[in-house]
């Protein structure tokens, strides 16, 4: 494990039996029990995650909004103060460069939380297009960790650590809170698990003290720690992006069924291909299946209907909760829709699937 970065909670991580990988450059938890029982309880009770790993850039200047709204293909300039977007950033052919929240905190501080994989390539990108706007880029993710706590009774725990009441947070909204242990913190409410809860920035020097004082406020409620294997999980079962899987550089917003985040009302970098796949369609599109036979189908196997290759998965698993062999992939628009019979390369071999509704597990966020 030469070379890898760990996280502020890495120690801890190994003292509580965090069986530890490599993952996007760091050493992280990809496990502490099993991952179907840490699965279950965040579907059922609640679970705290380290995602430290992830990268937090600060752009501030008089042109902040303008700029972030060029930037990505949502629109910040729409947001209240303390609101959050979901958004892909596009490159200039329009293809996904990565996925992103964007944190308005007023119209001149926007914070871009980005995906661990893609911190530097990202950095560089925002840098670049910066150039010609009044504004200020600064990479502050070594200076950030983050702790997520999600499941039906995320609120409730975490309410015993903070006096501010959690409920008044709405869903993508934030808020910047200090804890009974006297850390000062963003509070955001959004979840990458298909469950309510919130995640929780502050400076890297903090994060074993709120780890701690967590654990202990859910110590009543059974709260466990969650590694990357059921982050994973959770996320396929609401069918949540994963950059890598569903989206890279070369696939578009339009073909990954992300048309809801983006404004075409406004200029943005890649939109040329977007208005053109709106207007005919793209070639493929993002579908979701349920094997008809017991096996898994992983990222990079073919996917056919009858002799003809039509497409890729880009991730598959034994959902743990709803307990049955799931997919997602790229098909040929011709063959998307429900109902229609298609067949995974398993190991040489042909195995039976069937296109289904997505997202295989209704989410269960908090709505205004």
């Amino acid at each position: 494990m030469e070379d890898l970065k760990r996280t502020p909670l890495h120690d801890i991580h190994k003292r509580n039996g965090g069986h530890i990988v490599p993952f996007a450059g760091w050493e992280m938890p990809v496990r502490f029990s099993s991952i179907k029982e840490e699965h279950i309880a965040v579907r059922t009770n609640a679970g705290i995650f380290d995602v430290s790993h992830m990268g937090e850039f600060i752009i501030h200047g008089p042109e902040a909004v303008k700029f972030v709204d060029m930037l990505i293909t949502n629109s910040v300039g729409s947001l209240e103060n303390y609101q959050i977007c979901y958004s892909p950033m596009c490159n200039d052919k329009g293809g996904i460069v990565d996925d992103l929240l964007a944190y308005k905190f007023n119209e001149s501080k926007i914070m871009l939380v980005v995906n661990a994989s893609n911190i530097e390539k990202d950095f560089d990108w925002v840098v670049k297009k910066s150039a010609d706007y009044d504004v200020a880029v600064e990479n502050e993710s070594a200076n950030f960790a983050q702790i997520a706590i999600q499941g039906p009774n995320a609120e409730k725990i975490l309410q015993k650590t903070v006096v501010s009441e959690l409920g008044k947070i709405g869903f993508f909204h934030f808020r910047e809170l200090t804890f009974n242990n006297g850390i000062t913190a963003i509070v955001s409410r959004t979840g990458y698990t298909g469950e309510d809860g919130f995640e929780i920035y502050m400076a890297s020097a903090s994060a074993e003290k709120m780890w701690i004082d967590i654990m202990e406020a859910g110590k009543d409620s059974a709260l466990l720690p969650i590694g990357l294997g059921a982050r994973d999980t959770l996320r396929f079962e609401a069918k949540l992006m994963l950059y890598g899987n569903e989206l890279d550089d070369a696939t578009s917003p339009v073909e990954a069924g992300l048309k809801w985040a983006m404004d075409i009302n406004k200029d943005f970098i890649g939109k040329d291909r977007a208005l053109k796949e709106i207007e005919n369609k793209p070639a493929r599109a993002l579908v979701g299946f349920e094997m008809e036979e017991r096996a898994i189908p992983r990222h990079g196997y073919a996917i056919f209907a009858g002799d003809e290759e039509v497409g890729i998965v880009t991730s598959g698993t034994f959902a743990p909760f709803l307990e049955k062999y799931l997919g997602l992939g790229y098909v040929s628009r011709s063959h998307r829709k429900r109902g229609t019979q298609i067949e995974i390369s398993i190991r040489g071999k042909n195995k039976k699937a069937v296109i289904v509704k997505t997202p295989f597990y209704k989410k269960q966020y908090k709505k205004d």
